[in-house]
Formats: structure tokens, sequence, C-alpha cells
């Protein structure tokens, strides 16, 4: 009997779920170096393959949140209701992950990921990876007809903003600050496009 594609990806979720945790757990207790894929799949109880087949890389088992973000930005430029501004929309987003990111709970995680060159290698491509998704979204968007390059530019400026408010000694006040520039610029971009 087929089981229901539901049930299927609920199962798969989870397994994903338990290497994630599994694997920031191992990292934390011996250390990000310390620690290989197949100590993470054993710990796991799944087969080294199961773990590549749910993350690309090691580095990815500390970013298991990446798609769902990347995602994330996408929808707030997709997804917005009709004539809803876009960079309230873009700042709400930036807002919640700067938030579950400079949580408490988030500091070991941001202090190994500092003390890790690999790790900040990542980061780096992933934040890249981010703002051209976000830009590809942008420049889709009907409602907003910008030159490739305006959307390339406030899709930086966007990813950047978590990066400098999570490192902000206030990151609430950091965000809010930021997409004020964002905005501006933006508005810069709408009036100076050609007719």
């Amino acid at each position: 009997m087929i089981e229901p594609s539901g049930r299927r990806e609920r199962k798969k979720a989870a397994t994903r779920q338990k290497i994630a945790d599994t694997a920031l757990r191992l990292f934390l207790e011996r250390g990000y170096d310390a620690v290989g894929i197949r100590d993470v799949a054993a710990e796991a109880d799944v087969a080294v393959t199961t773990v590549f087949s749910h993350f690309a890389s090691k580095e990815a088992l500390v970013f298991e949140q990446d798609e769902d973000f990347e995602e994330r930005l996408a929808r707030a430029v997709t997804g917005r209701a009709p004539h809803e501004p876009l960079i309230p929309a873009l700042r709400r987003e930036i807002q919640a992950l700067v938030r579950h990111c400079t949580a408490d709970s988030a500091a070991p995680i941001w202090h190994m990921i500092d003390a890790s060159p690999a790790l900040q290698e990542y980061e780096e491509s992933m934040r890249l990876r981010h703002a051209e998704s976000l830009a590809t979204a942008l420049a889709a968007a009907p409602d907003l007809p910008q030159t490739t390059t305006a959307c390339r530019t406030i899709a930086r400026f966007v990813i950047d903003a978590y990066s400098l408010a999570r490192e902000a000694a206030d990151p609430e006040a950091a965000v809010d600050e930021i997409f004020r520039m964002i905005e501006a610029a933006w508005e810069v971009a709408r009036l100076s496009r050609p007719a």
C-alpha cells in the first residue's frame, strides 16, 4: 500500500530535523571540527547517505533553516497583498530572522560560526545566494518594475541588513535604521527609472 504523501513528507521532515538537531548538539558539545558526518549519522541512527539526502554538506547542517529563509524572503515579495508596500514586507521577514538569531539560545551557535572559517565562508555564500534569489523575485514582480541593477542592489541591502543588525548592540533599532535607508534607496530607484 502506498503511504499518503502527507505522511511521507511529515516523516521526511522529522528525519531531517532529527539529523539537524543531533548535528548541532554534537557540534556544540565536541566542537565543529571534531565531529564528522559519520558521527552525526551514527548518533541520529541513520545512514550517511540519509544525511546527505537531506543536507548537501556538513556546513549545511548548521544552517538547516537556510532554504526556509530564502523561500520566506521570496514570498515576502510574491505573496504580498495587492498594493502592499514592498519594503515593510521585507522588513518584517528580516526582523523575524534577526529576533531568531539574536535570541540567547543562538549565542553558542554564532560563537561556533564565528570561530570556523568554513562556516563563515558557507554563511557568506548563503547570503549571496539569498540576495540573488531575492533579486530574481523582485525583478519578476509585475508591480515592481525596476532595473536588474536596482533589484540586485536592494536585495543585497536587505540581506546585509540581517548581518548588520545581528551584530548591533540593539538589533531592533538597527533593523529600523537600516530599513529607513533601504526604503529611501528603493524610492530613489523608483523615481529615477526610465519611463
